[in-house]
């Protein structure tokens, strides 16, 4: 090997890898060849490897594939929450998109005159992805309450809450698109059946990704009534939410809501 020492922390190389900063040993000077074939392809390979691996984990076994995380088997995974944001900003952007078609097929079917329901308009279009982001903290905090047996640290229920939402994530954007059916001749029904079947599909994703989590720790009639309370609690949550939005842009005037169609 030609260099001994790190190019980065010029710490002695022992192995394949930097003890002190984790940079490979043999990195070398970049030629174009190098850049075409390692730094972009090599790199757009494993960042769509790392994606596909987490999505397929995230949906098809959340709750064990978070507690594998936990429990250190992270090499394979892409960030989590930063997928999730980039399916938020997707999701964002396909209601949006939608919306603006609907405009101009149809025109606007309804319109919000007064300056409260603007104000809604803009504070929700502003803080969306904020928003929708919530949610994994709300789930977090909830789990962390009601199953206590797994002692798990208040971090690690963010783990599994996260991976679980990158589930509902994926299956949100995939009932999105079929929305855009809506302009088409003969398939207007799938757009109606994804809208119905959407929020059917979360409610079990949610409870079947909890309950790989959580059934070594308790039975099923333990695990349902913990369940039932957590979907109650965040029901009761985004009440709240929804209640401090409202009374934010109506400088708490309640009475001010107003929509004329």
């Amino acid at each position: 090997m030609e260099h001994h020492n790190c190019l980065n922390c010029d710490t002695e190389l022992i192995g394949k890898f930097c003890s002190n900063c984790g940079q490979k040993s043999d990195t070398h000077r970049i030629t174009f060849k190098h850049f075409i074939m390692h730094d972009v392809l090599h790199g757009i390979w494993h960042f769509e490897k790392g994606m596909l691996f987490t999505a397929k984990q995230a949906l098809l076994r959340p709750g064990k594939a978070a507690l594998d995380y936990i429990a250190g088997k992270r090499i394979q995974y892409y960030n989590v929450f930063y997928f999730i944001l980039l399916l938020i900003g997707l999701s964002v952007f396909i209601q949006n998109y939608h919306e603006h078609l609907i405009e101009i097929y149809n025109g606007k079917i309804e319109n919000i005159n007064n300056s409260t329901g603007k104000k809604i308009d803009v504070f929700m279009a502003s803080y969306a992805k904020l928003l929708i982001f919530s949610f994994v903290p709300l789930f977090a905090f909830n789990t962390f309450i009601l199953f206590r047996k797994k002692k798990l640290n208040l971090s690690e229920h963010f783990i599994i809450a996260g991976i679980i939402y990158l589930g509902i994530m994926i299956i949100t954007v995939v009932g999105h698109s079929f929305f855009f059916f809506d302009f088409t001749k003969h398939f207007e029904i799938l757009s109606d059946i994804a809208n119905i079947a959407t929020p059917l599909i979360i409610l079990f994703y949610v409870i079947y990704g909890y309950y790989t989590a959580f059934k070594e720790n308790y039975g099923k009639i333990g695990f349902s009534v913990r369940m039932l309370f957590f979907l109650l609690l965040l029901g009761f949550e985004l009440f709240i939410i929804a209640i401090s939005i409202i009374g934010y842009v109506t400088d708490w005037k309640f009475g001010s809501i107003k929509y004329q169609m």
